[in-house]
């Protein structure tokens, strides 16, 4: 039962890392609180689901982190990554919108707010796409193993 709950959550925040309007990191360790209160906090001591926490911190961080890493890698604005992170949610209501919103968004406030000419401002959209999509991929890797970490302390992935 303690793992059936915990699976669903994990599961959920894995799906949620790639919806910018879920907190995935949260899910999953709300997902781990809640399985250390059904079990009692034997497996799932404080001090350990403590050290989870910070994990989940630096799981958070990371997205934000990597996107601005691209976007000064390649010479984006602050503006583009306003952009990237609004074309993002707006990329949630078209297909493949997840990819091509932050893109369009950096690019539209390149274009319009910084006023950058248009080769420019494409270079700097690429690069905070680059960022988000990398920071996006580390923390998917931090949530897969915030879940097994945990699946590994209630003894299912022994």
């Amino acid at each position: 039962m303690v793992t059936l709950v915990f699976v669903a959550l994990w599961i959920v925040g894995l799906v949620g890392t790639f919806v910018p309007v879920v907190p995935a990191t949260f899910v999953i360790f709300a997902g781990a609180l809640l399985a250390g209160y059904l079990e009692g906090f034997s497996a799932l001591s404080w001090p350990w689901l403590v050290g989870l926490g910070l994990v989940a911190v630096a799981a958070s961080l990371v997205d934000n982190l990597a996107g601005g890493w691209g976007a000064r890698k390649f010479g984006g604005s602050k503006a583009a990554m306003w952009g990237a992170i609004l074309g993002g949610l707006a990329g949630l209501f078209i297909p493949f919108g997840l990819l091509v919103g932050p893109f369009a968004g950096a690019l539209l406030a390149e274009v319009v707010f910084v006023r950058r000419a248009l080769p420019d401002a494409v270079r700097s959209a690429f690069g905070t796409l680059v960022g988000l999509l990398t920071g996006i991929a580390a923390k998917f890797v931090l949530h897969v193993l915030m879940g097994l970490l945990v699946l590994w302390r209630l003894g299912v992935a022994s």
